[in-house]
């Protein structure tokens, strides 16, 4: 149990975490080769050259078994709809039994396919993308659920393949007896927790073989049993899209309410949400298209999203139905992002980073919500740092804006979704944006002499061989500190006293934020103290 779930344990009623959308592309690997092609078609279909003709007369019998299994089966092909397409089936799931297909989008999108060029008896094939009219089945497993697959009818037959373990597990509890609520894409009932808890994570690579074999197999009816056999015509699965989430299920909506207030709160200074921009209440639009950043977003509807980007994946947290507070991470390269094979078979090394993830992301927010200190170690941390050699490093001072800004910068939620680390490149977009200049005034070198200086107190490591940095738990929360000392106490206060905003006068009480009405008594009772001790007098005589 990480510290935040430890911390709200009383108002929540259980938890678990699990896979949410799993999208994995389909290809015969070894059919990516022009030449592996022309064998296959030479050995088992007798055929030589594979002409341009040859690979139209596939894709046109592909359209046409559709169409025929499309009438045997009673189903619709529709074109691409506008909106959600999740939104459009939804009706199509209605009594529908398992394994049984319930509509067929046919829609151009991009695919991978085997192009023939040449003339006479001379040609060569290449794989080319193009935009190619492609089949989504949308269909019921038995096991999976409501799933969709993509068959591209150009060969060789590219595939993409979308599940959710949700319904899946689903499947699993009505099996074991054990007695749940789900509200489409959450379980906010269960009568066994831990069993839920055990079954989420028994899911293996080969669960998601098997079905995705199981339905392309049916789908895709060119290959014989000998070539899969023999030939080796097996689409290998790889990770498109994942997303990983972990649930927590509140007693009471009123707790999860007040807690989602106070992060929210909480995140729009230290979580570091860049230039967070709330106008009335209006839906806040994106400042940038980059991939390290943290926003808050869908601020119009009752339930607003943190957001937190790196690279091609994201981490975030919101509620959802009332009653559940969701931390989920997800990535649509896990290679690129997390060093991990995009092949099935990696599906538990992926697990265990992306459960890494969502739990650090909770830590950090319990970080944010709660953070605690002792004078003296406060004061030891302003002391210069002497190393093994002699070299004095500078200790750490509120008053330094460089330091400031660079600690704003370590503690952004994007380097949680990084598995917590980061370089001084990415560090140094959110110290210029904390300083409010642009990247190119910021010198690389000011930034790694900031970070020296927590790096000799112990609060930031270099990776061994690499480039790449990691703040630790207790430099977390010492950033916490220094930037909740500041932005919370300090500069509100100070701001307060020396430029109070006429507006806030004649704003009713009621109209206040609790942290405002907080800000306002601790201001007035700073004014008596001031009256008291002289200091105010004695400024007007001097004045």
């Amino acid at each position: 149990m990480n510290a935040f779930t430890e911390h709200h344990k009383d108002s929540i009623k259980f938890t678990y975490r699990c896979f949410d959308r799993l999208l994995l592309n389909g290809c015969i690997q070894s059919f990516l080769d022009g030449a592996r092609v022309k064998g296959f078609f030479w050995v088992y279909r007798d055929t030589y050259p594979v002409t341009r003709k040859v690979l139209r007369d596939i894709a046109s019998d592909y359209h046409n078994w559709v169409a025929r299994s499309a009438l045997q089966w009673g189903v619709e092909i529709v074109g691409a709809p506008e909106g959600r397409r999740d939104d459009f089936v939804d009706p199509y799931f209605q009594n529908a039994k398992p394994d049984q297909v319930v509509v067929i989008i046919k829609a151009r999108e991009p695919a991978g396919i085997m192009t023939s060029i040449g003339a006479a008896d001379k040609w060569h094939l290449e794989t080319k993308y193009r935009w190619v009219d492609q089949y989504n089945f949308y269909l019921q497993d038995a096991e999976w659920g409501p799933m969709f697959v993509r068959v591209c009818p150009y060969f060789p037959f590219s595939t993409r393949i979308c599940l959710n373990q949700h319904h899946w597990l689903a499947y699993k509890m009505k099996q074991a007896g054990i007695r749940f609520e789900q509200s489409k894409n959450a379980f906010r009932q269960c009568s066994n927790p831990v069993a839920l808890w055990k079954m989420a994570d028994s899911l293996a690579s080969d669960d998601l073989t098997k079905c995705g074999h199981k339905w392309i197999n049916r789908l895709i009816p060119f290959f014989q049993a000998k070539e899969r056999r023999e030939a080796g015509c097996w689409h290998q699965l790889f990770f498109a899209q994942v997303e990983y989430c972990e649930n927590l299920i509140f007693r009471q909506r009123a707790a999860l309410d007040e807690l989602g207030d106070r992060l929210l709160d909480a995140n729009r200074n230290i979580g570091r949400p860049d230039k967070l921009t709330v106008f009335f209440g209006r839906r806040i639009n994106k400042r940038y298209d980059g991939k390290l950043q943290t926003e808050i977003e869908d601020m119009h509807l009752g339930n607003p999203v943190m957001r937190s980007y790196y690279k091609n994946g994201f981490a975030k947290h919101y509620v959802r139905d009332h009653d559940v507070l969701r931390i989920e991470a997800a990535t649509n390269n896990v290679k690129e992002d997390y060093k991990i094979n995009k092949g099935v078979e990696n599906l538990g090394p992926l697990r265990e980073k992306l459960q890494g993830i969502t739990t650090r992301y909770q830590e950090v927010q319990q970080d944010i919500l709660e953070t605690f200190l002792d004078r003296g170690e406060l004061r030891s941390l302003g002391q210069p740092t002497v190393l093994s050699n002699g070299k004095r490093i500078p200790g750490l001072k509120l008053d330094h804006t460089r330091q400031m800004a660079v600690m704003s910068s370590l503690v952004r939620f994007s380097h949680v979704a990084a598995g917590d680390t980061f370089t001084t490149v990415e560090l140094r977009a959110g110290v210029a944006d904390a300083l409010d200049i642009p990247v190119e005034e910021c010198p690389l070198g000011s930034v790694r002499y900031e970070l020296s200086k927590l790096r000799a107190k112990g609060l930031v490591e270099k990776l061994p061989h690499s480039r790449r940095y990691q703040l630790l738990p207790k430099g977390y929360q010492i950033c916490l500190i220094f930037l909740k000392l500041f932005d919370k106490i300090y500069a509100p206060l100070v701001a307060g006293l020396l430029h109070p905003y006429r507006g806030d006068r004649t704003m009713p009480e009621e109209r206040l934020t609790q942290l405002d009405r907080l800000y306002r008594s601790v201001s007035a009772a700073l004014h008596q103290l001031t009256a008291a001790v002289g200091l105010n007098i004695a400024a007007s005589s001097i004045g």
